[in-house]
């Protein structure tokens, strides 16, 4: 199992670098951001954008991975995408992970002036934006023409530094994003109770996952494949739990989601006067002894 953080891109760059750099300090396999234009309860406060956020963090640090979580057709192309992905494996030597989901109903599905897409929709969509991207980070020239999304002479050169491209972790809970995962994703990425934030009851949250995954297995094989060859990713923050109040907490959190096959945890860096406030000390001496003492 493995420990990952998300930092939220809040902090103007002469702060954020010093948090991008602690995070690889502290050992952390990953250090991800979110890639909305704003989000929740941060809609009036400082956000900045996730692939300069990244490109930045990727020259600012020189081992953690690196990665959006998740990315989305909310206000994105597949050909700028790509460009930008590819653009930002390079600068990192090979160290982004691409989270990627359907999006959903915040800030970012109106921004740009449109309706928000229904749920229907937005799976259509991600059922068409998913392998065209795919086929523009593995070609080096695409043409595409879709209901949602077309390329026409689309050119990726060099590639990506990681081949055949960079990792996708597809977020995803329904029978679509699930086959989305299985035929395209190198790791599957939940937050737990896909009503939304602290939905149910915290000891509710393990049987809510344990039913994704067994629907995960059963959408790996009904495309031939093994569901141990996905990483398996739970993002912290938006179920009841408490894992981050100390140690022993963080322990028994892990050791739940272990038991299911979990590879990989990610927890929310602590922002204070927010809804991921959290004590920084425990917060570091979970990244530095929390997954020791899993035994």
């Amino acid at each position: 199992m493995r420990l990952s953080t998300v930092i939220l891109p809040i902090h103007r760059w002469g702060e954020g670098q010093k948090i991008w750099r602690r995070a690889e300090e502290l050992g952390f396999h990953a250090a991800y951001t979110y890639d909305h234009l704003s989000w929740r309860s941060f809609q009036d406060e400082p956000w900045f954008g996730a692939i300069p956020t990244l490109a930045a963090a990727a020259v600012a640090t020189e081992r953690i991975r690196l990665g959006t979580l998740v990315t989305s057709p909310n206000f994105r192309h597949p050909v700028t995408l790509a460009k930008e992905l590819m653009s930002v494996d390079d600068v990192s030597g090979g160290r982004l992970t691409v989270g990627i989901g359907a999006g959903g109903v915040g800030f970012d599905a109106t921004a740009m002036g449109q309706e928000a897409w229904t749920p229907k929709e937005r799976a259509e969509r991600f059922g068409e934006f998913l392998p065209l991207l795919d086929k523009l980070l593995t070609q080096d020239a695409t043409t595409h023409e879709g209901r949602f999304y077309s390329a026409v002479e689309a050119r990726n050169i060099p590639g990506c530094v990681q081949r055949p491209r960079v990792p996708f972790y597809v977020a995803a809970t329904g029978p679509r994003g699930l086959r989305l995962a299985a035929e395209h994703g190198q790791g599957w990425v939940t937050y737990g109770d896909p009503k939304g934030p602290a939905a149910m009851p915290a000891e509710q949250a393990p049987a809510v996952i344990e039913a994704q995954l067994e629907k995960l297995t059963a959408a790996c094989e009904a495309q031939g494949r093994d569901v141990a060859t996905l990483e398996k990713v739970l993002l912290q923050g938006s179920t009841a739990e408490k894992p981050l109040q100390s140690v022993g907490a963080f322990v028994d959190w892990a050791g739940t989601y272990r038991e299911f096959g979990i590879t990989e945890l990610v927890i929310h860096w602590p922002v204070p006067d927010s809804i991921f406030e959290n004590d920084l000390a425990v917060f570091e001496e979970i990244a530095t002894e929390g997954l020791s003492q899993l035994g």
